[in-house]
């Protein structure tokens, strides 16, 4: 029992690797191997069935640990990672577009409880004290939830636009004062340097977010996509920062932005002329080490999960 009442919303993180990782596939299926996409329709139906289970751990943990959950919510770092839970919901919602019910109870869901926890995050760091020390590439993760919104709706409405402009205007914003933070001040801890993948998420989404609802590959397109190319590249030259980190749940940082990127690529190859074989090159190419990284990720969180090491009290 006390195991469910360490269960860390954290956790959620799995669910936006996982679907990622199916956002991916079914992109890649379209451009190579699997017209049915039939991977794909297996991949999702592991993705929610995760998301069910965790979803009713959590649950269970409110019921359990009500303490425990208010303290995460209050936490400077902690109550970033609640904004998971949301995007959680909106990837399931553009996996399962073409299941009207289920896609509406996800869509909704979602999108309400994105634009609260947008509201009331921004409102927590207006309200608190907070040290420089708290920032981190986690502050990104409800950011990125408002562009994440426009992937999942259905249709292309004048609203959507709402949530691309927030998404973008507080991402410039943080940007600037955690890169100010990682350049002038004191390194962040080991287990929050995955969290530096997080960096290629907004730019990514943020394309395909303005590719929707433009349907147009121009300047601004253009410029969205080569800064999650400037990322993807600098996150390579970093790699020696990743090599010896003990595990954390926060490795699952890695998944999602680069599965970002892959869907990326892959629509910017459609789009270009000249440019579509090296866009198609770097899709395979983060594709691959997405899978890699999942395989990898996946196993050391089962097995610190069997050894006991995953949720338990922080010392």
């Amino acid at each position: 029992m006390h195991k469910i009442s360490n269960f860390p919303i954290m956790f959620f993180a799995v669910i936006m690797g996982f679907g990622g990782l199916a956002m991916a596939l079914r992109t890649f299926n379209e451009n190579f191997t699997d017209p049915g996409n039939m991977s794909f329709f297996i991949l999702r139906t592991f993705v929610l069935g995760l998301f069910i289970f965790f979803f009713l751990l959590y649950l269970a943990k409110i019921f359990i640990n009500f303490n425990a959950v208010k303290e995460e919510f209050n936490h400077p770092v902690k109550i970033n990672f609640f904004a998971t839970f949301s995007i959680s919901l909106l990837i399931l919602a553009n996996l399962f577009m073409d299941t009207s019910t289920l896609y509406n109870i996800l869509f909704y869901s979602g999108l309400f409880l994105q634009s609260f926890l947008s509201f009331y995050i921004i409102s927590f760091w207006i309200n608190n004290n907070l040290e420089l020390k708290h920032s981190s590439p986690a502050w990104f993760i409800p950011v990125v939830g408002n562009l994440i919104v426009i992937l999942a709706a259905k249709n292309v409405e004048n609203w959507l636009w709402f949530y691309f402009c927030m998404g973008v205007f507080f991402w410039v914003i943080l940007f600037a004062i955690i890169f100010y933070r990682i350049l002038f001040h004191e390194q962040m801890p080991n287990k929050f340097m995955p969290t530096l993948f997080i960096l290629l998420a907004p730019p990514a989404v943020a394309f395909l977010g303005y590719l929707k609802l433009t349907k147009s590959f121009d300047l601004p397109a253009i410029f969205l996509l080569n800064l999650a190319l400037f990322f993807m590249i600098l996150l390579i030259f970093l790699y020696k920062n990743f090599l010896k980190l003990n595990f954390f749940l926060s490795w699952w940082a890695f998944t999602f932005p680069m599965a970002a990127f892959s869907v990326a690529c892959f629509r910017a190859s459609d789009l270009t002329g000249d440019g579509s074989t090296f866009f198609l090159g770097f899709g395979v190419f983060s594709f691959i080490l997405l899978i890699v990284l999942i395989v990898f990720v996946s196993f050391y969180t089962m097995k610190n999960v069997l050894k006991g090491q995953i949720c338990i009290p922080e010392v």
